[in-house]
């Protein structure tokens, strides 16, 4: 099933990790119901993906734990 989400008013915020020197960061978008955008914010204008929450969580955790 393919989902299409609304993305042009979207507030996006850089990574915490995010060094502010323009490197290699990504964005995400709050305030989405199940899911939460993802993009790279040297393209702001390129695609997004959409992961649902529980996804990135999951994806979160394991870079934590240095799984990935």
């Amino acid at each position: 099933m393919t989902t299409t989400h609304d993305l042009s008013h979207a507030d996006w915020r850089k990574s915490s990790f995010s060094d502010g020197t323009g490197g290699s960061c990504v964005e995400v978008a709050d305030g989405f119901t199940g899911v939460l955008p993802v993009r790279d914010s040297k393209m702001p204008e390129g695609p997004a993906l959409v992961f649902s929450s529980a996804g990135w969580t999951s994806f979160v955790a394991a870079v934590k734990r240095d799984d990935i």
